[in-house]
């Protein structure tokens, strides 16, 4: 919207997202799962493809590297390295799920479809758009991330009953990721930008800890890798799975919740204004 000297001024009741605009948010927010679920009817293919690239790893990895790396030390048991892979996996399955809708198929309604400016001439608020696509992510996140622990409690590399925890906080791990996914692609101009994503992505597939301990890094790598969100994701994963419990959990937990936290609110925000008038 714009002021009386045509200046632009953006609505900021979209960033005033308290739990009670939120719940009423998601409500109409359905809508656009909704719309999702419709589309996926005819796409599935794609809907389930995005699962197999963690499940070939850990199938991979239990069949042949599995053998030859033996066991590990965690939590003060041994574990098999498939089992302590597994989580690590988990979280990453976690992750996928969440990132390619939050960042390639938000971009292709933002930008190419337009999708996003038909439902705001509804009675659908921009709050409305950033809770129903964060609920449809989180949806495809969680599908992700249930197959992928019955696919481990099928293979037997789940370590303690605690590992029903572990889905739940890969939830937590999908919010973060989604989040601040859709905030990031907000900024997009281009396809030629998603490049930045497959860059930020794949290290973090393959430096999070998700295949070695943290131990045969640099000591200069490793604490780069503590900071990194993936890695917060598969720590407290492998801990829930293994059952061993801290205070560093909480720590774990509290720094996915605050990136979904600062992410939701740069899309809100950037929704406003990029798609009020």
């Amino acid at each position: 919207m714009s002021d009386a000297l045509g200046t632009r001024v953006i609505d900021t009741s979209v960033l005033r997202l308290t739990p009670a605009s939120l719940l009423g948010s998601r409500r109409r927010g359905l809508r656009l799962v909704e719309h999702n679920v419709v589309l996926y009817r005819r796409a599935w293919i794609y809907l389930v493809t995005g699962f197999f690239e963690p499940f070939f790893y850990l199938l991979s990895i239990g069949l042949g590297l599995g053998h030859l790396v033996g066991s590990l030390h965690l939590g003060g048991r041994t574990v098999l390295y498939t089992s302590y892979v597994a989580p690590g996996l988990l979280a990453s399955a976690a992750m996928n799920g969440a990132i390619i809708d939050a960042t390639f198929q938000t971009f292709f309604k933002l930008k190419i479809t337009k999708l996003y400016d038909s439902v705001l001439a509804t009675p659908m608020s921009v709050a409305d758009v950033t809770v129903g696509e964060l609920t449809w992510t989180l949806m495809r996140s969680g599908l992700y991330s249930g197959a992928f622990l019955v696919v481990m409690a099928a293979m037997g590399y789940v370590l303690s009953p605690w590992v029903i925890l572990c889905y739940p906080a890969a939830i937590l791990i999908g919010f973060a990721f989604s989040a601040i996914g859709m905030a990031a692609t907000s900024y997009m101009r281009s396809w030629q930008d998603f490049d930045r994503v497959s860059l930020a992505i794949i290290p973090l597939f393959l430096f999070s800890a998700t295949f070695y301990p943290l131990s045969v890094y640099p000591v200069w790598l490793e604490w780069v890798v503590r900071c990194t969100p993936l890695y917060q994701g598969v720590a407290l994963l492998r801990a829930l799975d293994a059952g061993t419990f801290s205070w560093s959990l909480l720590g774990h937990a509290s720094y996915l919740a605050a990136m979904g936290a600062v992410g939701l609110r740069i899309t809100a925000r950037r929704f406003a204004q990029l798609l009020l008038p």
